[in-house]
């Protein structure tokens, strides 16, 4: 122990008067002074003493109260010998925060950042200053959890509303969802809907459709064994009315802008739905989707102030016609009423939740991109419908400037209307034109026949000017701007010009200033709960420490302004970084290879899925089918299953938590012939470490299966035990829960695989960049499953600096605090609640359910009722009612220290104590504190208060919450059952005063 860690202990057992402790630990000041001083000089600033929560003495003091003398006699204890890892990780040996500052700056610094026109549904813009250090760089934003407990989530949801909104004006449709994943992957989304819709088993798209989609929407449909056709838009035949649905761009992939209204009238009479991809900006002077009569209305909102970020995270977006609302995949958000009969905003139809529907799910998707949604309503509220069309007339004038000096020189532009994106058929050669935009350091798309050159929000006329040099033009922008050149092709005097207007609520017409955004922003900030206010217990979602050190680098330049189809050698720096991060990975988990493609942990799952039928399949196995899933899993894992093309047939559970071995050997000799894989969570999603675990996946390798393990409890492994080691074959990392990644008030996500080494031939590839980097990835045998080649590649740099600042033994002693401090809390509330399940050593794994199914009976209290009553305390509630209905599930992570857990261990037996008052009589069983939970500041200083208890017990109920301490709920109880009759998802009108 060295001498730093020795002093703090001492000093801090003196503190707290324990001096018997001192002497059993052979500790005293006087002999700490004799030690050599000269080690302080050998000390680094250890990012692990930050990122652990309980400072040594409390590690001490939480292990005596559950029994045990040290972490690794506690270790031993919770983790079954079988399956203990017992090396040290070989992962590099920890930096310090500003050692990794210094590494990965470098590293960045290998990426070349050249000027980008490739666009393909990537284009750079300009992000406000204020809209990326007020919400991308701020943890109140960062840090919040999907918003489940609506009372405390009212910010982030009234921006979520925006964004709705805005994507509803922009598009024309009647209603859109809080974001999807990306473009690609909504794209896929919409034809899945329209299959969904009318049952039949053909898709069509347009051969114009950007190729990232296209591979997208054939790995889905080859999942789901729809027929898939691809050719020209104008040709398709629907009247064999056995199309579910056609899918065309536009503008399309190369910049051109056509007539639909005759395609979308044809197939509707045959009763094919309509699907669209959409620029966003495009749409700002373009007719939108909706006056030609689609049904679906889909693409990115990257360019409305997110940066490019090597292909992501970028929010998806998602509109659709009214009657197709509840069939609609991911969230929406609806404005519904509290308990004061005001309005309020909340997560809407909810029921379409995978954790209800399972396999029955409208899709597998649990996350969205909800800090990237915010960020581009954000964008629209601060610039405002004038600001948004002068930026897309801006851009479109440069296009037209642009095509006209290439054709004043003799080259072709074969686009007759266009926004942004033409495609040029140059008179110079292709090997002169390469080598000039290598010399300007400008990028292009190349066609075998020509070259793409689309512009953006950036583009300057320094820009067009370099542009001509390129292509060896001799005019500039200013020549150009004296002749009549903005009439033939402008979109504002064609057919296609926009008459509809948008953006014409008062939120996107009221914060145009600087001042005014900062507070708006602000405001909606201080409507929520996050990881700056108070620890967020939710079990399964590991809500831990987003060091500001591991976001930093998301800001750097060479991070954030890379398009995701530059040349592979542009991106060195990208690359080292994920070859680290798989190579630490991998050792980390036990498997041989990683793809960082998946952009979610459920988009993971269905990855890890297909690469197990894809592995079947090239062994002649196509009649393996058949997953085995325990029904406690995770609801993903069944939608997931469902949506990859297996069979699902549920495994029961063990009262103790654990699957039942006999059911599944049983469910495994039944289904021994066409068994495919088994799905499990490890440990449980009952919190357990199950003893099994090893022999369950032998039991399931010897039938001929594979085995996916789900990575979601990864947190409760890292160093202690490995998948890979103990017979798992793939997993899904949730790199935004164990890897440190936030949560991003419900997106982004990050959900890379990991595989042994016999599927590693079968991870996702992608139609433009080559992803594999070890060479086992074949194009041929594998589509991609989201749009960009290597996923959310913008925030891969969060886990890798995590990994490397802990280094082997941080992250071994992070996963051992993480069990210390659930089985302590679990230990502390014991005598007010009980644990639901438990390991054979009487320990819980990294997360514990409490069962108050019981106070349903005895005091007409529910799960709900404690969780609202919980922010009066000032915390967001643990997960409820799941896995098991009526239950809480608490996860506190390694971050939190051990105040913290007593702060919220002590606010649930303060509850406890309530509820016992209920069932004694002395609070009323109806007209409680907790029934009327939350408590706003508005009804507790009301001058009318008619209830039976007091204003002190509603709104200050322990002395921990006096003060500056106090977090207000900003609205009263939501009633989800008004908001589900009356399904309204866009900002409520303002009403006259």
């Amino acid at each position: 122990m060295s001498y730093l860690f020795k002093l703090a202990k001492c000093t801090r057992l003196l503190n707290k008067r324990n001096a018997h402790r001192l002497h059993a630990h052979g500790l005293t000041l006087n002999n700490l002074q004799k030690e050599n001083v000269g080690e302080l000089l050998l000390q680094k600033d250890e990012f692990q003493i930050r990122h652990i929560g309980p400072r040594q003495y409390e590690q001490l003091e939480m292990l005596e109260t559950i029994g045990f003398k040290s972490l690794e006699e506690l270790t031993n204890a919770a983790i079954p010998a079988k399956i203990l890892y017992k090396e040290e990780l070989k992962i590099e040996q920890s930096v310090t925060e500003y050692e990794l500052l210094k590494k990965i700056t470098q590293i960045s610094e290998k990426n070349d950042v050249w000027r980008s026109y490739i666009g393909m549904g990537y284009n750079n813009c300009c992000v406000p200053h204020t809209i990326m250090r007020n919400i991308f760089e701020n943890p109140g934003w960062t840090t919040q959890y999907t918003p489940y407990q609506s009372e405390i989530s009212q910010g982030r949801l009234e921006g979520l509303l925006n964004y709705q909104t805005m994507i509803c004006d922009l598009t024309g449709m009647e209603v859109a969802n809080a974001s999807l994943l990306d473009e690609g992957t909504a794209a896929a989304e919409a034809l899945g809907l329209a299959h969904r819709s009318n049952k039949r088993k053909k898709l069509f798209v347009s051969d114009k459709v950007h190729p990232q989609t296209i591979s997208v929407i054939a790995t889905r449909a080859t999942s789901l064994g729809l027929d898939l056709d691809i050719g020209d838009i104008f040709r398709v035949d629907t009247s064999s009315k056995d199309v579910a649905g056609i899918l065309f761009q536009y503008p399309d992939t190369t910049g051109s802008i056509y007539a639909f209204e005759d395609v979308v009238k044809k197939a509707h009479a045959d009763d094919t739905l309509v699907c669209v991809a959409a620029d966003l900006l495009a749409l700002a002077i373009l007719k939108p989707p909706s006056e030609f009569g689609v049904d679906i209305c889909v693409g990115t909102s990257q360019r409305f102030g997110v940066p490019l970020g090597y292909g992501g995270p970028h929010a998806g977006f998602f509109a659709c016609r009214q009657r197709l609302v509840r069939l609609m995949p991911g969230r929406m958000i609806g404005v519904t009423k509290d308990s004061n009969g005001q309005d309020a905003y909340r997560l809407a139809l909810q029921t379409r939740e995978q954790h209800i529907r399972r396999d029955k799910a409208t899709s597998n998707i649990c996350t969205a991109q909800a800090l990237l949604a915010n960020m581009s309503a954000m964008y629209a509220v601060y610039h405002g419908p004038e600001g948004i069309r002068n930026i897309a007339n801006r851009v479109h004038f440069f296009s037209l400037i642009l095509a006209k000096g290439l054709e004043k020189a003799g080259n072709k532009v074969v686009n007759e209307y266009f926004f942004d994106t033409i495609k040029l058929l140059p008179t110079v050669p292709s090997k002169i034109i390469k080598e000039n935009a290598i010399a300007f350091k400008i990028n292009f798309r190349y066609y075998e026949d020509g070259v793409g050159i689309s512009l953006d929000e950036t583009t300057t006329k320094q820009d067009i000017n370099d542009i001509f040099k390129i292509f060896c033009v001799d005019t500039t922008v200013e020549e150009m701007c004296r002749e009549d050149i903005c009439l033939e092709r402008n979109l504002n005097k064609s057919h296609f010009a926009r008459s509809t207007p948008y953006l014409q609520h008062p939120v996107f017409n009221s914060y145009h200033s600087e001042t005014r955004i900062v507070r708006y922003m602000k405001s909606l900030e201080n409507k929520d709960v996050s990881l700056v206010h108070s620890m967020i217990p939710l079990g399964s979602c590991t809500m831990k420490l987003n060091s500001t050190t591991e976001m930093m680098p998301c800001s750097l330049r060479g991070f954030t302004d890379i398009h995701p189809f530059v040349p592979i050698e542009q991106t060195k720096g990208y690359q080292q970084l994920f070859a680290e991060l798989e190579q630490d990975l991998c050792a980390i988990t036990g498997y041989d290879n990683i793809s960082f493609q998946p952009n979610s942990g459920a988009q993971g799952e269905y990855a890890g899925l297909r690469a197990i039928q894809r592995y079947h399949e090239s062994n002649e196995n196509k009649n393996r089918q058949v997953c085995l899933i325990p029904i406690s899993a995770h609801g993903t894992n069944p939608a997931s299953a469902q949506m990859a093309g297996m069979q699902v047939k549920p495994i029961l559970i063990q009262k103790d938590g654990s699957v039942d071995i006999v059911h599944l050997t049983e469910m495994i000799d039944k289904y021994r012939e066409t068994l495919s894989c088994l799905m499990i969570t490890y440990p449980s999603t009952n919190g357990v470490f199950e003893e099994t675990v090893a022999d369950i996946c032998d039991m399931v390798h010897e039938a001929g299966g594979q085995v996916y393990l789900d990575g979601a409890n990864m947190n409760a492994q890292v160093g202690l035990c490995r998948p890979g080691d103990y017979g798992s074959d793939v997993s899904h990392l949730n790199l935004h829960k164990t890897f440190c990644i936030p949560h991003g008030g419900g997106g982004p996500g990050s959900g890379p695989i990991g595989v042994k080494r016999h599927l590693a031939p079968f991870l996702p590839s992608h139609p433009v960049i080559n992803c594999s980097g070890n060479g086992h990835n074949n194009v041929k045998q594998s589509g991609a499953v989201s749009a960009a080649p290597f996923g959310s590649s913008a925030i891969l740099p969060i886990s890798w600096a995590y990994i490397k600042m802990m280094g082997p033994n941080g992250l071994r002693k992070a996963t051992q605090i993480a069990i210390l401090n659930a089985n302590y809390m679990s230990k502390r509330l014991e005598k007010y609640y009980k644990t639901l399940y438990k390991g054979k050593t009487g320990l819980v794994a990294h997360e514990f359910i409490l069962d108050v199914r019981d106070l349903k009976k005895t005091a007409n209290i529910e799960a709900v009722d404690i969780a609202k009553r919980l922010m009066d305390y000032g915390f967001h509630a643990p997960t409820m009612s799941w896995p098991v209905a009526g239950t809480l599930m608490i996860e506190p992570t390694e971050s939190e220290d051990k105040r913290e857990l007593d702060r919220f261990c002590d606010a649930l037996i303060y509850i406890r104590r309530e509820i016992d008052n209920i069932e004694d009589g002395k609070l009323d069983i109806v007209n409680n504190p907790l029934k009327m939970a939350p408590h706003t500041q508005e009804q507790v200083i009301s001058s009318k208060w008619d209830r039976p208890y007091s204003r002190e017990l509603a709104a200050f109920p322990a002395p921990f919450v006096k003060g500056s301490n106090k977090i207000w709920p900003s609205v009263g109880r939501i009633d989800d059952i008004y908001g589900d009759k009356n399904l309204f998802c866009t900002c409520p009108p303002i009403l006259p005063q």
